[in-house]
């Protein structure tokens, strides 16, 4: 008997793209419940402590934090696998998520993200431009950084699809609903992200929208 699934979850949180998208790579259905997080609802801090999103909920079993869930959905749904079929390949998977969930996060979505997006839903004023800068620069490195991993790979871990090409491309996503992705200068980026972006799982990602942030005029085309 198939658990009730229920993906606790922010549409433009890049965590929870990631499940969203592993869950649709492994096509199992679940009912989404799209929560306030900065508002800390009770109702998410009694199933997460931490009061961050995603949540996944299969019957009674609560999972929280996007790496707890990916571990469990790929233990427990093994096909398709999302972490590579070799060791080597599973190793540099793992790795590439750390950097995306941590590295990336930091230097980028932690400039970026903050002044677009959390200072608008927090009240907090209009973006610092300095920040703006600093993150659009640090983009460009991880730009340069995945353009090196695509030189000689098929996909960013290896040569099949993974969690690591998921990841990348979840925080790359919102930094494109926001308009700062410079992808006429990454054209072997661009493409990669054009194969993630037409892969069924991807879909539901590009109808999300928010009150007041509106995407860029591109964000949901498939041939931009």
């Amino acid at each position: 008997m198939t658990p009730d699934r229920t993906l606790h979850h922010f549409p433009l949180d890049p965590a929870s793209r990631q499940v969203r998208l592993a869950l649709g790579e492994k096509r199992l259905a679940f009912t989404e419940h799209t929560v306030r997080y900065w508002e800390r609802p009770k109702e998410l801090v009694s199933l997460n402590a931490s009061g961050l999103t995603p949540v996944l909920t299969e019957g009674s079993l609560v999972l929280c934090e996007s790496r707890a869930i990916l571990d469990h959905l790929e233990e427990t749904y093994p096909e398709p696998a999302l972490l590579g079929r070799e060791p080597a390949e599973r190793a540099e998977a793992r790795r590439l998520l750390q950097w995306f969930d941590r590295k990336f996060d930091y230097e980028v979505g932690g400039f970026l993200l903050h002044e677009k997006m959390e200072k608008r839903l927090l009240g907090l004023g209009a973006p610092d431009l300095a920040s703006l800068r600093q993150g659009r620069e640090a983009l460009r490195g991880h730009m340069l950084y995945i353009d090196s991993l695509l030189a000689d790979r098929d996909w960013l871990a290896g040569t099949r699809l993974s969690l690591a090409d998921f990841a990348a491309a979840a925080h790359l996503s919102v930094i494109d609903y926001f308009g700062d992705v410079p992808w006429s200068d990454f054209q072997a980026v661009k493409t990669w992200y054009m194969k993630l972006k037409s892969r069924p799982a991807f879909r539901p990602l590009l109808a999300d929208r928010w009150p007041g942030l509106s995407p860029a005029p591109h964000y949901d085309d498939l041939d931009f």
